[in-house]
């Protein structure tokens, strides 16, 4: 049985959260495979939103089963929150939630780490969302990094104390001056790791292969967005793990040859949050508009996410690294009430003409060139049918399919996982 795979075409925010709520009825397992809780899914139902950063976007659902992967890095006590603020909903966690071994563990000197090498860049920061997920990778690839089976064992606070007094020295390095009480951190990271040892813990590539033998249908769900990847993202401005579809093999210890089905999720218009270069943002009225009918703030951060037009190129490259079979675009009700829309279908780069994304996107050596179509006034929230789609998003739509030569299958009209349109 396949493993399907959803992850997002831009620089995260594409909506990755509510499209997985509203795919989870036709699977058994929803495996999250990468980053950490620097990433922010919402998901909106029954008047409520609820905003999940580690815990997979399936576990709302009593049919389906959620395991955090081994490409995941899991800070204890933002873990500890997710679960208290689930405990209104009477989630049988402990049966529904499932923890790879193998996944890594954010320290809270990981966090200080975060925050001091940031501040020490100045005016060349990243962006970070400072939740240490960086610092946390870095531990991981070094060969130094605890992880989640680690705390199974009776020796793991001697490995803890070597490591965090090893961030220590390594913030003094910083020479940043940020203010912490790591006694009154390490207090509470403790308190959230006894929470932790409390859940389910797992050898999550054998068990993920033994319910793919046993014929149980899996989607993986990955964070943040293809060109934050570490490899294929606007580097250095990425995260630090990767978003791509490779990322799911990875992360979860699936084979190649085992990816079915490749759902690539994407906004109509273009965001981005934190630093690094955007070829279509705005600094008009448009993109005030995108940002202010989008609601366009970090799930994770609050930051505001700069808007722009939709980017064909990146788009395309981002479908071509992944493998996209299937398309989900979001926001299409944010752009209703625009009357044209722009698309960029090419970049002018040194003197030339391309329309694929070149080494380096900084407006100095890009210029995005746009394709410009009709927008439509008609209020998208109401619609439940594709034949209740305007004629000119539908012209929209059918432009973008054949640029990119992969069906549109779904189009999010709304934030609730009601306002969603199948093709």
């Amino acid at each position: 049985m396949a493993v399907d795979l959803l992850l997002g075409l831009q620089w995260g925010d594409e909506g990755k959260g509510k499209i997985v709520d509203v795919l989870t009825q036709n699977y058994d397992i929803i495996a999250r495979f990468q980053g950490g809780p620097n990433a922010g899914h919402t998901l909106e139902f029954d008047g409520i939103k609820h905003v999940l950063h580690t815990i997979p976007s399936g576990i709302f659902h009593e049919n389906a089963v959620n395991v955090v992967g081994n490409g995941v890095v899991i800070d204890p006590v933002i873990f500890k929150r997710e679960l208290d603020n689930l405990q209104q909903f009477n989630i049988d966690i402990k049966s529904r939630l499932l923890i790879s071994r193998k996944a890594h563990l954010i320290l809270p000197t990981h966090r200080l780490l975060d925050a001091a090498s940031e501040a020490s860049k100045g005016k060349a920061k990243i962006g970070s969302t400072l939740k240490g997920i960086g610092p946390t990778y870095m531990d991981k690839t070094g060969r130094n990094g605890i992880r989640v089976g680690d705390i199974e064992m009776k020796d793991w606070k001697k490995r803890y104390r070597a490591l965090a007094d090893k961030h220590e020295a390594m913030i003094d390095y910083y020479k940043a001056e940020i203010e912490y009480d790591l006694k009154e951190l390490e207090a509470e990271f403790f308190e959230a790791v006894k929470v932790l040892k409390e859940l389910t813990f797992i050898d999550s590539e054998e068990y993920l292969f033994q319910a793919q033998q046993a014929g149980k249908k899996i989607l993986a769900e990955g964070a943040q967005g293809s060109l934050l990847d570490i490899d294929f993202g606007t580097y250095p401005y990425v995260t630090s793990s990767n978003t791509t579809a490779a990322g799911a093999c990875t992360g979860l210890g699936v084979a190649p040859r085992q990816i079915g089905e490749v759902f690539g999720i994407f906004k109509a218009y273009t965001t981005r949050v934190g630093s690094g270069p955007f070829p279509t943002e705005l600094f008009d009225d448009y993109g005030e508009t995108m940002g202010r009918v989008g609601r366009e703030f970090g799930a994770t951060t609050g930051r505001p996410r700069r808007c722009g037009w939709l980017d064909l190129v990146a788009l395309k490259y981002a479908v071509q690294v992944n493998g996209v079979t299937q398309l989900m675009m979001m926001k299409g009700d944010v752009l209703s009430g625009f009357d044209k829309l722009m698309v960029a279908t090419a970049y002018k780069y040194k003197g030339e003409t391309i329309t694929h994304l070149p080494y380096n996107i900084e407006p100095e050596n890009v210029e995005p060139i746009y394709t410009e179509m009709k927008g439509w006034s008609q209020d998208l929230t109401g619609m439940t049918k594709a034949d209740e789609l305007p004629e000119a998003l539908n012209d929209y739509i059918a432009y973008l399919e054949g640029e990119l030569n992969v069906p549109i299958k779904i189009v999010s009209v709304g934030p609730d996982r009601t306002q969603t349109i199948h093709r």
